[in-house]
């Protein structure tokens, strides 16, 4: 039998013929665009803004803003012949869409013995 010192030696031969495991390496921290991403959004951090994110309000004003200057835009630009029939033919459709809108609410208050009436009288007689 062998001493325990002996043991102990010839476990630390062993070992060292061995491979020993390390970690791998994480490639998402190891990246130089995360760690640049990680502190960019860190300092945004402490200083209370957001990269790429506005407040609601500062949105709805952005959007008043650029709706005003189409309004002065097309205000300054007397409007082609192409819009102007665009624009008639647009309020046309919606006026035919409006009396469509109209005239299925008003059949669907129409009893159904209605209906099968009116389909009979289209049926020529036979006789």
């Amino acid at each position: 039998m062998l001493p325990p010192h002996q043991v102990i030696e010839s476990q630390q031969q062993e070992d060292d013929d061995l491979i020993k495991p390390r970690k791998l390496p994480n490639p998402i921290l190891a990246s130089h665009q995360h760690g640049a991403l990680h502190q960019e959004l860190l300092f945004c951090h402490r200083r209370g803004v957001l990269p790429r994110q506005k407040t609601e309000l500062q949105c709805v004003l952005e959007h008043k803003r650029r709706e005003q200057h189409k309004q002065r835009e097309l205000a300054l630009h007397p409007p082609s012949d192409l819009e102007v029939k665009l624009r008639t033919r647009l309020q046309t459709l919606q006026v035919y869409e409006l009396e469509e809108q109209k005239r299925s609410e008003s059949l669907k208050n129409v009893p159904e013995f209605v209906f099968v009436r009116q389909s009979l009288k289209h049926i020529p007689d036979s006789s």
